[in-house]
């Protein structure tokens, strides 16, 4: 996926393509995962929309939820999806910052191979 030392950085517009891909990925992802908490609040908790939005939001933002849930099935859930959340976190910030990380290392070494 990525070049190895002995090849040349990307040009600038291959890395900005690359980094928008990745930033696609996260979206995808953070969008997805939004749409299961909705989706968990809405059924375990009987929450309105707007609610489950609030605390699926909450709780991938790293809040925690607004609304304690109530029902046994709804804290589980809440529990489950409040350590997804924190996973989902770790992987967005990876999935943003490695295509940084990479070029620089890569700039770096590239010249001592040269």
């Amino acid at each position: 996926m990525y070049e190895s030392k002995k090849q040349p950085p990307l040009t600038r517009a291959q890395f900005l393509r690359r980094l928008l891909g990745h930033s696609f990925v996260a979206l995808a992802l953070l969008i997805s995962s939004l749409g299961i908490g909705m989706l968990g609040y809405m059924l375990f908790e009987h929450l309105p929309w707007i609610d489950a939005f609030l605390n699926a939001a909450m709780l991938l933002g790293g809040m925690g939820p607004v609304n304690p849930p109530l029902t046994a099935p709804g804290k589980l859930f809440a529990g489950l999806y409040a350590l997804y959340a924190g996973l989902v976190f770790i992987v967005t910030a990876a999935l943003l910052f490695t295509p940084i990380l990479h070029r620089m290392l890569h700039r770096l070494h590239w010249d001592e191979t040269v």
